[in-house]
């Protein structure tokens, strides 16, 4: 089974144990989502044709789509009445009933769609959903125009276009977290937000396989996501061509369609998000940290903060770069304690503070990877988790030995009396 669809399942099956008594565990995750969106987008976005995204069980999600690119023509889903829902892909099954339409439109039609939009060639090993799918439309086949085989797909759904799921999915991701040709992010003039995206399914660049990818989000909803890559699949086969067969003006192309209009409108309307937690007021998280390192002298060679609480550091102590990540959750103010379960096991300290620390391996895609971490509970409920891996990004290739931080300096950085004043006691 795919990862998108282990994923659907994953939180279908945790969706379905949540009881009344566990929604602050739920919203929890919800948050600690959001805030890691940033950085698993990142991931995904670079890493899969067929990662789709945002999936809304229980309150939690990640983010990611899939699909393909095209070349045809011109008018904009934007002119559509209504707006799409996301789903996962191809395969899988989910209970989630937010993404069915009538069926109005089948899976063999959305394919002759797609073999509409795309320039002169073939589709083979074809799979495909239609909108009276259980989880979303979405099409994913082998195109061939002569020059190489290569992966494309799409897929169609609808969202809040005001929500911040709908944000984060058009927002780049840092090159402190991971590694990409390019990106951008705008709006057209017809209010839609676009996202074109040139990346590379493994982070480390190993096999020079790349994907790229479009997504476009309208002012009534409608999600148009499509991606492609230079390999006949994900990740079980070499590059067939230097680059994927179609450019990123085509993807724009193929998002904005009119032709997805039919489909499109067939989708039930999603519910609008609940309103967005009020951003931290304060200094950064990732200021403090900087701080709270200067007494080691090492150079930081780059900064990102994808908000408040959230963001990375680059530093070089001259034996090769390591990313540092720094993450810290406010406590639900409506259900306190959700992290202690988490903590049952840990160190506790005189000031109550409990601590947990690892040493463990980092992406399993990338070899010789570490990442070292020291987890904190407060005892007002934050938690503050600080991470540092022995490469660049998380995802790319090892540029060291170990992390530039061993677990001991990680845990006295994480349990600086500096985060009380700043987080509370």
């Amino acid at each position: 089974m795919p990862f998108e669809d282990e994923l659907g399942e994953a939180l279908r099956r945790t969706g379905d144990g949540f009881t009344a008594e566990g929604r602050g565990l739920a919203d929890a995750g919800e948050r600690r989502g959001r805030r890691m969106v940033a950085r698993r987008r990142a991931a995904l976005a670079g890493g899969s044709a067929l990662t789709l995204a945002l999936i809304g069980t229980a309150g939690a999600y990640v983010n990611g789509l899939l699909g393909p690119g095209g070349g045809g023509g011109g008018g904009n889903v934007a002119s559509s009445q209504e707006p799409p829902a996301l789903g996962p892909l191809v395969r899988g099954s989910s209970r989630n009933t937010n993404r069915v339409g009538t069926g109005a439109v089948s899976a063999e039609q959305l394919t002759g769609v797609l073999k509409q939009l795309l320039p002169q060639g073939t589709l083979s090993d074809v799979e495909a959903r239609g909108t009276g799918h259980e989880i979303g439309p979405a099409v994913t086949a082998v195109f061939d125009d002569g020059e190489g085989k290569s992966r494309i797909g799409f897929t169609l759904n609808r969202i809040d276009p005001k929500g911040e799921m709908a944000a984060d999915m058009l927002k780049c991701p840092s090159k402190a977290t991971t590694k990409h040709d390019s990106c951008t992010s705008e709006k057209l003039a017809d209010g839609s937000q676009l996202f074109l995206y040139k990346g590379y399914v493994f982070p480390d660049h190993r096999a020079n396989v790349k994907s790229w990818r479009a997504i476009v989000v309208t002012p009534q909803g409608f999600i148009v996501d499509a991606s492609e890559e230079n390999a006949a699949t994900e990740k079980d086969s070499p590059p067939t061509r230097p680059t994927p067969p179609l450019s990123l003006a085509q993807l724009q192309a193929l998002v904005t369609s009119p032709l997805w209009h039919p489909a499109l409108n067939d989708l039930p309307a999603a519910g609008q998000e609940g309103a967005r937690q009020a951003p931290r007021q304060g200094v950064k998280a990732v200021t403090i940290l900087e701080e709270l390192l200067r007494t080691d002298g090492i150079p930081i060679v780059s900064r990102d903060e994808s908000h408040a609480d959230l963001g990375y550091l680059v530093l070089d102590d001259g034996k090769g770069k390591s990313l540092v990540s720094l993450e810290i959750q406010v406590d639900n103010a409506e259900e306190p304690g959700v992290w202690a379960d988490q903590f049952k096991d840990a160190e506790t300290l005189p000031d109550g503070a409990k601590v947990l620390t690892r040493k463990g391996d980092g992406d399993k895609d990338v070899p010789g990877m570490l990442r070292w971490s020291a987890e904190v509970l407060r005892p007002n409920g934050t938690r503050l988790i600080l991470s540092a891996v022995n490469g660049e990004t998380e995802g790319s290739a090892v540029t060291r030995k170990e992390p530039v931080l061993g677990v001991e300096r990680l845990k006295e950085l994480a349990t600086s009396p500096k985060w009380a004043s700043e987080y509370g006691q």
